[in-house]
């Protein structure tokens, strides 16, 4: 350790305090704020991450931060606070913490993990700020929307006309009989062939929709 003293010329004496009788580096550290500082949001989550410099290598890896965020029209004072469980420079904020369609504004320092015996700091002064906005659920399409009622609707109306078309073939086929060889059939008869050609217009319709 070190021996800090103060001397000075007080009232005309010359005089030295002690102001630190062992000092040790080590124990008071104070880091240079975080740099460059960045974020990108989607829907689901956003994602900040910066660097760091002037940092020795090992202490590069003892460092914890601690993340500062709040909407942007607010105070820092009912920001939210994280501390990060780790030395990694980079944190995700679910999109539940974020409130769609407004803009936020986040901030980091860093400092000497609190578990490590040999080395203590304070926390650095604030980093610069990023902005962000929670990305909108992407909203399907009208068009697709149009398409898909008219699917629906389509179904069942086809189905009740295909119903319709066989118990009216089935009644008909009652009363109709054969004529003699070289006469036409019954018109009756003719619906089972209607019955089919409507059959394919429902199919290459549905197919269309799609």
């Amino acid at each position: 350790g070190y021996r800090v003293s103060l001397q000075g010329n007080f009232f005309g004496r010359n005089d030295t305090y002690v102001t630190f009788p062992e000092y040790n580096p080590r124990k008071h550290i104070k880091l240079d704020p975080p740099m460059d500082i960045q974020s990108n949001a989607t829907a689901s989550k956003c994602q900040i991450w910066w660097s760091v410099e002037n940092v020795p290598w090992y202490l590069a890896e003892i460092l914890q931060y601690e993340l500062q965020y709040k909407e942007y029209s607010t105070s820092w004072e009912v920001a939210l606070n994280k501390t990060l469980p780790n030395s990694l420079s980079q944190v995700e904020i679910e999109a539940t913490e974020l409130r769609s369609g407004i803009s936020y504004t986040a901030r980091v320092r860093c400092k000497v993990s609190e578990n490590e015996d040999s080395f203590h700091s304070q926390w650095s002064d604030w980093s610069k700020t990023t902005v962000f906005q929670r990305a909108d659920v992407p909203k399907v399409s009208e068009k697709i929307l149009n398409t898909k009622t008219m699917q629906y609707l389509f179904i069942p109306l086809s189905f009740g006309t295909l119903l319709y078309l066989f118990w009216s073939c089935k009644l008909s086929s009652r009363y109709c009989y054969f004529l003699t060889l070289g006469q036409k059939a019954s018109p009756a008869l003719t619906f089972p062939r209607q019955l089919l050609s409507f059959s394919h217009s429902i199919v290459c319709t549905m197919g269309i929709l799609r």
